[in-house]
């Protein structure tokens, strides 16, 4: 794709990323086929490519935001399964997040919008808040019965986003996990040292995930660190454009982490939910800038894993085959497309005695995505409705992702119990059954 950057503008290192990215377009659309919104809707701008065009127009006109290309960048799901089609090789992860940090700097929302959002991400990263936000949101259930029926609109209104809210606020919450600066020494021979990252909003919902993890992994000789000062790894703000806060994050984790490494030492900074891992594993694409964080934060992203890349390398035994349990996977976005891993999660499962099965149109997201099944309620539940027809299809006695925001909003459509992938290789070799939907 041709470009018109100014040498001045060029001078921009992000604006120069993007002129990368922009020339790497060849315009064959073949990312099309696979974007949801794009299968949903069938409009052109709402597809990579139609994006890509309206992203470029805006930055080499150094404009100002439209509403227009507002409402199509914010339908964007940054799924990535356009990165996974593309045969150029463009990184459209890069360039719809440099959009959004432009709408966030440069577009005027409404008033209640800019509320809603400000609100989510001040609330989603800090455990403590949310769990009082979830507290508050159980009260206030019962309520949304008396919220009228919004009218369609091509951008969901606040009504609207306060009753998704509500349905996928849990039942019930569990107790809280351990606290952090935790230590769970490894039991037997120790073989290894980790870094267990704690996660924001999943260890307020499903503290069970990390403690699946702690227990496999010191039963199979690793000793786990919850590290003290660790922050919530900055992706929810990310993805909203709130690049100063998302960036202040990354450098407070990568000291805590480079801190931890320097000491005792760490093998590897695992994550148990994949949309926290592929920003941790692109830390050193975003502090590349930054003189004094750009070499360690390349060095922590070097270090973080997703839990199943690192149990893979543990030789894992079941205890007890569990061949009469039929598991779908699904496949979140954030771990096949953002970091490239698919068939390893479905090889454990069945090498440790599941029945897997895969799902019809894997590709496609749930329309969880971070916070988009609460600010774009009415494109997240149809294809998460279409996600839960493809996962009935296989008939599974259970339902296993890699990811607690496809868990939520999957079991928020179907009755089959959603666990995550260490639990059921936990249960495998010698840990505890997983506590089924417990939150719902």
């Amino acid at each position: 794709m041709k470009t018109e950057f100014s040498l001045a503008q060029l001078a921009d290192p992000d604006i120069a990323q993007a002129d990368k990215i922009l020339r790497a377009c060849v315009h064959c659309g073949f990312c099309t086929a696979t974007c949801p919104t794009y299968v949903l809707l069938g409009d052109e701008l709402d597809s990579p490519r139609g994006r890509i065009y309206l992203i470029k127009e805006m930055l080499e006109k150094d404009q100002a935001p439209t509403s227009e290309v507002v409402k199509h960048v914010d339908r964007c799901l940054s799924c990535l399964a356009c990165m996974t089609t593309c045969p150029s090789g463009v990184n459209y992860m890069h360039l719809v997040d440099q959009a959004r940090v432009r709408i966030e700097q440069r577009y005027q929302r409404p008033i209640a919008e800019r509320l809603l959002r400000r609100v989510l991400a001040f609330v989603l990263p800090d455990p403590q808040w949310f769990r009082i936000s979830m507290r508050l949101a159980q009260l206030a259930r019962p309520l949304a019965v008396f919220l009228p029926t919004p009218r369609p609109a091509a951008t969901p209104g606040l009504i609207q986003r306060l009753k998704a809210m509500l349905a996928l606020a849990p039942n019930r919450l569990p107790t809280p996990g351990a606290l952090p600066g935790s230590v769970f020494a490894a039991l037997g021979k120790k073989r290894g040292r980790v870094a267990l990252l704690q996660g924001c909003a999943q260890q307020v919902l499903a503290p069970r995930i990390n403690q699946a993890a702690i227990s496999l992994l010191t039963r199979h000789g690793i000793e786990v660190v919850l590290v003290k000062d660790e922050r919530c790894c900055g992706a929810l703000t990310h993805h909203l454009g709130h690049d100063d806060d998302a960036l202040s994050r990354a450098r407070a984790n990568v000291t805590a982490w480079q801190k931890e490494a320097a000491g005792e030492g760490l093998d590897a900074i695992l994550v148990t939910a994949s949309g926290c891992g592929t920003v941790i594993k692109d830390y050193g694409y975003l502090l590349r800038e930054d003189a004094a964080f750009a070499a360690d934060a390349a060095k922590v992203s070097a270090l973080a894993k997703d839990i199943t890349e690192y149990v893979a390398g543990l030789g894992l035994e079941p205890s007890a085959r569990q061949d009469n349990i039929v598991v779908a996977y699904h496949s979140a976005c954030s771990l096949q497309h953002g970091q490239k891993i698919t068939g390893l999660p479905k090889e454990l499962l069945s090498k440790n005695g599941f029945v897997v099965k895969d799902v019809p149109e894997s590709h496609l997201c749930c329309g969880s995505a971070g916070t988009y099944n609460i600010l774009q309620p009415e494109l997240a539940g149809r294809l998460r409705d279409r996600k839960v027809a493809n996962i009935a299809s296989v008939k599974p006695d259970m339902i296993a992702a890699g990811n607690i925001g496809c868990m939520v909003q999957i079991a928020s459509g179907t009755s089959v119990p959603v666990v995550h992938t260490i639990e059921l290789l936990d249960w495998a070799t010698g840990g505890s059954r997983p506590e089924l939907n417990a939150s719902r």
